[in-house]
């Protein structure tokens, strides 16, 4: 929003690729939260303390030694990252400048997955929420007073968000600290120097990475293919991606708590509770689904509008915005689906579903239709995409849902 109103949609465009960058980066890693809270969450209802702290310990010894690798490649990366993305010249400069500041946060970023993945596993909700209370108002509070208080760019928006990633980080270690020490201490610290001991880990967390790496792949193919045109449909699909975000990070509520949910039951032998809990999710998960649809239906312009003043990128999103609608309706089933899958440890089966919903659907539907639709066959192949990551989980569930 804040370079939605610069003099030049470039800016815009820089924190959209720059933000891009990122996501491939730490959704890559995203199994540090998925697979923390499933194998937790199952310890907590086997009431295993012992296991739980394991289960902490492990993947916080992963991310530090990520995050460490992510920085000390930050140039490499790069470089890879904009080869890839190909976008217009303008648009390198800002791009480059914003990712080699935000880069530091790269251990914080990785350790909040795991500490916020450690909380929904123990059952407890609510510091994920202060957590993420936290770091968005100072995010929003440090991007303000950088851009406007200090007249910066992509800079600012990249140190507010290293910045507030930090402040994250402390917040959470405190909560962590006041409530858990007990529990944490509990670790036995021979079983973590033992690769074999990291066994279960790596088998329900790579099959986790690969399809993150995938998901990432769309996404990245998506922007990418946006770059190659020009900076204003960039921004314009910028937009509309933000909107899906929006979108999944209030169903996603309701995936965190199938995760948390559904391996509390899985570790408690609860099937008739299990089903229960599913039912549930999907009934509000769909209830949202569809205020989501209402609103940007019925709202479209002036939301867009409060990403940017610049005319030319309002008129271009609002031309694919029933895109945006149309994919709501199953991206619920997908987002709920990998949280019940997640809460199983029933990994295997989401890597299988999203290579199919991916090299099967995704990127075929885009290159028969690239000649005629463009833009439009992007997004459409991005509807199909996310329909056959639900409808393939809603049939796998007989076999690894249900018949636990």
């Amino acid at each position: 929003m804040l370079m939605g109103r610069m003099d030049s949609p470039v800016h815009m465009g820089a924190i959209f690729l720059g933000s891009t960058i990122f996501n491939v980066l730490y959704w890559g890693f995203a199994f540090l939260r998925m697979g923390t809270t499933g194998l937790t969450a199952q310890a907590y209802g086997a009431e295993n303390d012992q296991e739980c702290s394991k289960c902490f310990w492990q993947a916080t010894i992963v991310a530090l030694v990520s995050g460490a690798i992510i920085i000390a490649l930050q140039y490499p990366i790069l470089d890879i990252a904009l080869s890839l993305l190909n976008p217009t010249t303008e648009v390198i400069e800002d791009t480059g400048i914003y990712f080699l500041i935000r880069v530091w946060a790269a251990p914080a970023a990785l350790l909040l997955y795991v500490l916020n993945g450690w909380f929904f596993g123990m059952q407890n909700a609510r510091y994920p929420l202060y957590i993420t209370i936290l770091v968005n108002v100072l995010n929003l509070a440090l991007n303000l007073f950088f851009v406007f208080g200090l007249d910066m760019r992509s800079d600012g928006v990249a140190y507010g968000t290293l910045l507030a990633q930090y402040g994250g980080l402390a917040f959470a270690l405190g909560l962590l600290a006041y409530s858990y020490q007990e529990i944490i201490r509990k670790v036995v610290l021979a079983e973590l120097k033992k690769l074999s001991a990291y066994s279960r880990f790596f088998s329900v967390n790579s099959d986790i990475f690969i399809r993150s790496i995938l998901l990432n792949l769309t996404f990245a193919f998506f922007t990418a293919k946006s770059a190659d045109t020009n900076p204003t449909l960039l921004a314009a699909n910028g937009i509309l991606l933000q909107l899906v975000f929006l979108f999944s990070y209030a169903v996603d509520g309701f995936a965190f708590a199938a995760e948390s949910l559904v391996g509390k039951f899985f570790g408690a032998g609860d099937p008739k509770s299990l089903r229960k809990v599913i039912k549930h999710l999907f009934a509000w998960g769909c209830g949202f689904g569809t205020l989501f649809c209402g609103v940007y239906l019925l709202f479209a312009s002036p939301i867009i509008r409060l990403y940017t003043d610049n005319e030319l990128v309002v008129q271009e999103a609002l031309i694919y915005i029933p895109w945006v609608v149309l994919l709501i309706v199953p991206s619920v089933l997908a987002f709920i689906w990998d949280g019940v899958y997640i809460g199983a440890t029933s990994s295997r089966a989401m890597r299988n579903n999203m290579l199919l919903a991916c090299l099967g659907f995704f990127f075929p539907v885009f290159f028969l239709l690239e000649a005629h639709w463009q833009n439009h066959a992007l997004w459409l192949a991005l509807c199909i995409f996310m329909l056959v990551r639900g409808l393939g989980l809603s049939f796998l569930s007989k076999n690894y849902i249900y018949a636990t």
